[in-house]
């Protein structure tokens, strides 16, 4: 005899569908909301941990499936909603709510930290995110740019309004100089401008606020993990010895200074030519070499594209522009790991899930 349609019986069968990265049910991680059962008729709603979810669409997919295979069922309506989880970290110099704090560096200049930054949160503000991105790479303040805004808005109640773009809330040293004025300034002038950053900035309530750190282990890497607790920082390497070394370094101070290492990056990785053929224009898979000595997560490879350096100059990012290329699939695949990272992270600090469960 088959069972009558009920609320148990539904969230029994969706109890055997799994969150991959969490390793545990929809049901035990509190994640179906809305349920509602009309004759054959079954609604409801799946809270994701991120709208960046990487595996939304598997999720979406067995779901549906467990509830239409049950007797009785005509119809299934899934609706798909995300709610960040917060790192748990206590950020006092700010008033609203910053629910994670993500830094992007580097060992040395000029391996694309700032273009991965601006990438990672025009994606996550894309997929639905609150967003915010702090340009603390202050002797080379080029997110403006990048993001195609040259000015901030007008102060409110006597702290400093973010600029907005592409969903994202923005703040630089750059709109508080002459252009091309160099800034020359020893370490506390940084540690102060830093603070400000975090601290006279409305904000609003975040669920990321990614930095762009300077290349380098230096002052202002060490200020902003003083100033603010920081939910893990991203290493951008490229594949050549050289920039593998300097990138390690930075690995270490941030290991020295208790940041979670969310993983490494390997930019211009690979030229593909017009025939297919991929050239190795500064070595070969150096970045996930890094990753695996480290014993840290490799993120992926960014290709060497020509719309990179074109979005980057015409202030578009090319997770934007482009988003089904090689490029910004890769950039976007970049910012799904990060934040599914930070979930697990979060349920791990949170004890939702024993340690053990969690790969």
């Amino acid at each position: 005899m088959a069972k009558q349609l009920t609320d148990t019986v539904v969230l029994e069968a969706l109890g055997k569908v799994q969150e991959p990265e969490l390793g545990k049910d929809l049901v035990s991680l509190g994640m179906i909301k809305d349920l509602r059962i009309e004759g054959g008729r079954v609604a409801f709603t799946v809270e994701l941990t991120t709208p960046a979810c990487p595996l939304r669409d598997r999720i979406e997919r067995e779901a549906k499936q467990a509830v239409q295979e049950l007797d009785g069922v005509s119809e299934v309506s899934l609706k798909l909603t995300s709610n960040v989880p917060s790192d748990g970290r206590t950020r006092g110099l700010i008033d609203r709510p910053i629910k994670n704090a993500i830094a992007v560096a580097s060992g040395k200049g000029g391996v694309g930290k700032t273009t991965l930054a601006v990438n990672l949160a025009a994606a996550l503000a894309h997929a639905g995110a609150r967003v915010g991105l702090l340009d603390a790479d202050i002797y080379g303040p080029n997110v403006p740019t990048m993001m195609g805004v040259d000015r901030l808005p007008p102060q409110r109640d006597g702290k400093m309004t973010p600029a907005e773009s592409y969903g994202v809330k923005l703040v630089s040293i750059a709109f508080l100089v002459k252009p091309g004025q160099p800034l020359i300034w020893r370490g506390p002038m940084l540690h102060t401008a830093i603070r400000q950053f975090i601290a006279d900035v409305n904000w609003g309530e975040l669920d990321y606020l990614v930095v762009d750190l300077p290349p380098g282990t230096g002052d202002a890497s060490l200020s902003l993990s003083q100033s603010m607790p920081l939910t893990g920082v991203v290493i951008v390497t490229m594949p050549q010895k050289v920039s593998l070394e300097d990138a390690g370094r930075a690995l270490e101070m941030f290991r020295t200074l208790k940041v979670p290492i969310l993983g490494v990056v390997e930019n211009m990785s690979f030229l593909e030519l017009a025939g297919g053929e991929k050239l190795d224009l500064f070595g070969q898979g150096g970045g996930k070499k890094l990753a695996d000595a480290a014993q840290v997560p490799f993120l992926g490879s960014i290709p060497i594209d020509v719309r990179v350096r074109v979005g980057g100059d015409g202030g578009v990012p090319v997770v934007i522009s482009h988003p089904d290329s090689p490029v910004g699939r890769a950039l976007t695949s970049i910012a799904e790991q990060v934040a599914a990272k930070i979930s697990v992270q979060a349920y791990k600090q949170s004890n939702v899930i024993p340690i053990e469960m969690i790969d």
